[in-house]
């Protein structure tokens, strides 16, 4: 009986073990969690919204960088890329944008990498009339040179021909390469 009631114990005092070790090594893990992409990279769920966010078991919450794309839906809207996506050169960036963000039926677009240095440049071509209030398609291919970064921006900036800050508008939208 005693023997019986011993080897119980010890059974009981392992299993807790086991879990109070397994418990605090996964709180560590947790706990080194402070972006989106390291959450959805330890395999933590990753809910259906937009922006996408992750929670980690401990309750924070993360949401996937997109740039300022939402805001800027009712004014650009870029079909490829999407945020986040991997690029590689050229870049072919296809969209439509109202017709008041093109000048001459052109506007600029650049890449840029994590520290905000220019890898590339193009004009993206209004590929209809431009001169509307009502979305239009537009295309431009961009190459680039990324180099050691594997983080960037793309860039898609209001054509502003007058030169006054109060016209000036872009739409940002993360990319990997």
């Amino acid at each position: 009986m005693k023997k019986t009631f011993l080897v119980l114990i010890s059974l009981i005092i392992l299993i807790v073990l086991f879990f109070v070790i397994f418990y605090f090594k996964d709180n560590s893990a947790v706990a080194k969690i402070n972006n989106f992409q390291d959450c959805a990279d330890n395999g933590f769920p990753i809910m259906e919204s937009y922006p996408r966010q992750c929670r980690t078991p401990d309750g924070r919450n993360f949401v996937e960088e997109i740039g300022n794309v939402t805001s800027k839906e009712d004014l650009i809207v870029v079909e490829t890329p999407t945020p986040n996506s991997v690029v590689t050169s050229p870049l072919t960036v296809k969209g439509k944008a109202r017709g008041f963000w093109f000048f001459e039926a052109s506007f600029p677009v650049r890449v840029k990498n994590d520290k905000g240095e220019i890898l590339g440049t193009g004009i993206a071509q209004a590929e209809g009339e431009w001169m509307t209030e009502n979305f239009v398609p537009f295309t431009t291919t961009i190459n680039f040179n990324a180099g050691a970064a594997t983080n960037g921006v793309l860039v898609l900036e209001k054509d502003n021909p007058s030169g006054l800050p109060e016209y000036d508008d872009k739409l940002e939208i993360p990319v990997k390469f």
